[in-house]
């Protein structure tokens, strides 16, 4: 395909983009059907966030190698191959007669594909595209991630409400199925090194790595201590990958990641913003559903119409973005993102009562989404900036990386935040209304108790007291989720103070 054809076609990233949405909904339009999945399975619910948390844990564990087989095999047929996977594991999922054939479907044969594909995905686009139109498909593809997270609530309370959970795991097999006939758009890209240059070593203390850094971040929620002494051992191995890649390519070697890349400030700070934007992004919106099913007792459909102005938000600044960043920079826009979002935090962190309407939280969501969507559109473009040609197949694996533990860090993290937030809360609402128990450990303990138990209005109308106590509780937690929300992306925006700016030219 030649490059006229190449710049003049949409349809590459039409495909890519596909993709990229259906591997992150995949994490996400779940979380909102587990009861029926348990009733249908005749499983428990720790099994089905445990198969949740495994597809997580497995997409990021590959991703590095993946990107480096991308070298090897070719960006086109790495992408076709974990394609066809996905499908046969989407299928196995939407077919399961059991919670092991549910978990084998999903979480293994799903996330291995996940890993082949995500990578690939950035890197055919920065083959594809160049200058303002590579902007606008980075831009598109960079926030796919973002935009099915925060759709996949709806996503799946339709499909749970209406029809099954089943189907939705057919979607996303009809997505596979117009890929896999789309194929020939795919520009091809030669491999560039052999089979016998694989880091097999590499590739083995980095899966080990990024296996014990997920899973540690995974069971914050559960075990802390433990959760962080596994967390260390993650990171001391992954140190030791990066000893050891150093090591490889100065004997040589071809090494399965380039450590040098990380020279280069954009590729590092571009990619701790996409980690900390989606962790911000997925923990908030994690808390808000939890507090829309568990206290407002909404149900699937409704509790992702209450998210959607997220969505929407997210999608039309995005879209915006490489427009906009053509007449300010990447840097000014993305930092004007940041303060967009913290604003939306705010303005979220006095609305979530017991009375709380949709209508209550649709501009705080929206203004939220604005925000994230111009931080996260041109997050990937500018960590790319300057990274030579060879370079980018590793690069987009570190990217895919950072957005891969961004995803899976935000529920885990926020969880922790808004139980600490439960907590502080009894403190004070004990304090205000029954100031006769302060200091009482075991009466606070009971309250907590109740709360849990409580957890809606319906419940709770009968005690006006308890009705005070709930009602500051939430205040309090969901207050301080959005206020960690916001220090985030404050940690975002002066992030982008040190990148290296880029305007597009028009």
């Amino acid at each position: 395909m030649s490059e006229t054809i190449k710049e003049q076609s949409w349809i590459p990233l039409i495909i890519v983009a596909l993709a990229s949405f259906i591997i992150a909904l995949d994490a996400t339009f779940m979380n909102v059907s587990i009861a029926q999945v348990v009733a249908d399975l005749h499983t428990d619910v720790s099994t089905i966030q445990a198969t949740m948390s495994f597809y997580t844990l497995i997409t990021a564990a590959f991703m590095l190698l993946s990107a480096k087989l991308q070298d090897i095999v070719g960006k086109k047929k790495l992408f076709l191959i974990g394609t066809a996977l996905y499908g046969v594991g989407t299928l196995t999922a939407a077919i399961s007669p059991s919670d092991t054939i549910l978990f084998i479907g999903w979480a293994v044969i799903e996330g291995v594909a996940g890993a082949l594909m995500m990578p690939a995905t950035v890197s055919i686009i920065s083959g594809t595209y160049s200058g303002e139109r590579r902007t606008v498909a980075l831009a598109i593809v960079g926030v796919m991630g973002a935009i099915a997270a925060a759709i996949g609530p709806l996503f799946g309370g339709v499909m749970t409400t209406f029809l099954s959970w089943r189907y939705g795991f057919a979607c996303e097999l009809i997505v596979v199925i117009i890929i896999l006939v789309l194929q020939s758009k795919i520009p091809h890209f030669e491999p560039t090194e052999s089979r016998s240059e694989l880091d097999i070593t590499g590739a083995i203390i980095s899966f080990i790595g990024l296996v014990l850094l997920v899973l540690g971040i995974l069971s914050l929620t559960k075990d802390f201590s433990t959760s962080i002494v596994v967390i260390i051992l993650g990171l001391v191995a992954l140190a030791g990958f990066a000893w050891f890649e150093l090591r490889r390519k100065r004997g040589g070697k071809v090494p399965l990641f380039d450590i040098e890349l990380l020279k280069d400030r954009n590729l590092r700070v571009g990619t701790s913003i996409m980690l900390l934007a989606y962790l911000s992004m997925g923990g908030a919106l994690f808390a808000v559903s939890l507090f829309l099913q568990s206290v407002l007792q909404l149900n699937a459909f409704d509790t992702g119409l209450t998210t959607l102005p997220l969505t929407v938000g997210l999608l039309i600044f995005a879209v915006a973005a490489p427009s906009f960043s053509g007449k300010l920079g990447h840097k000014k826009l993305m930092a004007i993102g940041c303060i967009i979002a913290i604003v939306g935090c705010l303005l979220l962190s006095n609305q979530f009562k017991l009375n709380t309407t949709m209508m209550d939280l649709l501009p705080g969501m929206f203004i939220l989404g604005a925000g994230l969507g111009f931080a996260m559109a041109l997050s990937v473009d500018v960590a790319l900036i300057n990274i030579p040609p060879e370079g980018q197949n590793n690069a987009s694996g570190l990217t895919s990386t950072g957005q891969s533990l961004g995803e899976s860090m935000g529920t885990a993290i926020i969880g922790i935040i808004l139980i600490l937030g439960v907590i502080g809360g009894v403190s004070h609402a004990v304090d205000i209304y029954a100031p006769d128990q302060s200091g009482n450990e075991t009466f606070q303990l009971e309250v907590l108790d109740h709360f849990q138990k409580v957890g809606n209005l319906n419940d709770a109308k009968a005690d006006h007291t308890v009705v005070e106590i709930v009602d500051t509780i939430l205040q309090d937690a969901m207050a301080f989720v959005m206020q960690v929300t916001a220090i985030l992306m404050g940690i975002v925006f002066i992030l982008t103070l040190r990148l290296e700016d880029k305007k597009v030219k028009t």
